[in-house]
């Protein structure tokens, strides 16, 4: 005679079962990633994306500031995110009391009505600094993703120095993105066991971008393809520092007619950031040079193509000194200072500032010198490999 349990007893496991799966759920940590600017959002859509791919363990939600309106939603389009909460900040001229007030009054309500177990930050915008802030006064604890970044110059950049510096001070967890920027942690006094090195999350997304781009089908990136020439060489442009502003731009303008002179032969393509600082002196000095183009500002995807087109890139920007020795592109900053300093040391980003004599040098240096380009695009990146959001997660698992 066979025994089987009865029905009463399955119905116990069942109910057994359900009940701790529901109590595992309800323990869950609550996870609350904030950005505001498109470069927070490429940066950060990698974390995002990996913490979501663990419902079991996360409850996570995106917020964003929307410091940056048209350019952030592109990114988030592009990586398929959808926030849970847009606070819709950006405003024509605005100034930089109003996004940050704006950003804690904002963030007061999300933080109150989700209580987050951590809230993760990126890098150092005024976004970044003040949903800090914020968290620190409703008493949630601050990740900070690449961290420890250092000019030691408040000024340069401003106010991204000192709103990097002032996170630093709020959080709670430091993920720097290389040893030289746990180094300066350190120096500040904070507890090594809260800091973790885990390479740079840029590259993460640049990689994902790569991969994505096989397939991505984009109207922008064919009109790019059209007009950049696939014999010529293009040395990309793009500059938005405002410690640049004035004499620094008109110095620029002044170096890329040069070198445009110089070589008629460069194609030059310039996407010129909305900034009336940065349109006037741009549009005043270099419209109607034959092989300067100067275009709108580019979606990400269409941005990563044309880094990767390219053969040269003059920047100010943060990221772009990431990424760029990635895809094996010499990169020269148009800044006098650099929180990124090993790529500098590595050898594969030079500071040229905004000098035009040094800028013209090295971009005829680079052009001339086949030793001295392949020397400079031959140095491995110092920056990772593309698993820093991967590192990120298991912190909190």
């Amino acid at each position: 005679m066979e025994l089987r349990p009865k029905p009463s007893f399955y119905r116990g496991i069942l109910i057994k079962f359900v009940y701790l799966q529901t109590f595992n759920f309800a323990l869950r940590k609550k996870i609350l990633v904030v950005f505001g600017t498109r470069p927070e959002a490429i940066k950060m859509a990698p974390v995002y994306k990996q913490f979501i791919l663990y419902p079991e363990i996360f409850e996570t939600r995106l917020c964003v500031t929307a410091q940056h309106r048209q350019m952030l939603d592109q990114v988030l389009s592009f990586f398929g995110l959808n926030p849970d909460y847009d606070l819709d900040l950006m405003k024509q001229g605005q100034n930089l009391h109003e996004l940050t007030a704006n950003v804690i009054i904002g963030l007061k309500a999300i933080y109150e009505d989700f209580n987050p177990d951590y809230v993760l930050v990126h890098g150092d915008t005024t976004t970044s600094f003040a949903a800090s802030l914020a968290a620190f006064y409703c008493g949630v604890k601050v990740a900070h993703v690449e961290a420890g970044l250092r000019t030691y110059n408040k000024m340069a950049p401003f106010p991204e120095e000192l709103n990097r510096q002032l996170t630093g001070r709020i959080a709670d967890i430091h993920f720097a993105p290389t040893e030289s920027a746990k180094a300066n942690l350190l120096s500040e006094g904070i507890n090594a066991k809260t800091i973790e090195v885990t390479g740079n999350t840029v590259i993460d997304a640049l990689f994902m971008a790569l991969e994505q781009l096989k397939t991505y089908e984009d109207e922008e990136i064919k009109k790019l393809q059209k007009f950049v020439g696939s014999n010529k060489k293009v040395l990309l442009v793009t500059g938005h520092r405002r410690e640049n502003f004035g004499e620094g731009f008109i110095e620029i303008c002044n170096s890329l007619l040069q070198i445009a002179n110089e070589f008629p032969d460069l194609d030059i393509i310039y996407p010129v950031h909305l900034n009336p600082n940065v349109q006037q002196p741009v549009f005043e000095l270099l419209q109607g040079q034959s092989n300067i183009r100067l275009i709108h500002p580019l979606s990400y995807p269409a941005f990563v193509w044309l880094m990767s087109r390219a053969y040269i890139i003059l920047t100010d920007s943060g990221g772009i000194q990431e990424e760029g020795p990635s895809l094996r592109k010499p990169v020269l900053v148009m800044r006098d200072l650099t929180e990124r300093p090993e790529a500098v040391e590595a050898g594969t980003v030079k500071l040229v500032g905004t000098n035009k004599l040094i800028i013209v040098d090295e971009i005829r240096k680079l052009l001339k010198d086949s030793d001295y380009y392949a020397a400079m695009i031959a140095i491995s990146n110092p920056y990772g490999t593309g698993n820093a959001a991967e590192q990120i997660v298991a912190k909190f698992k």
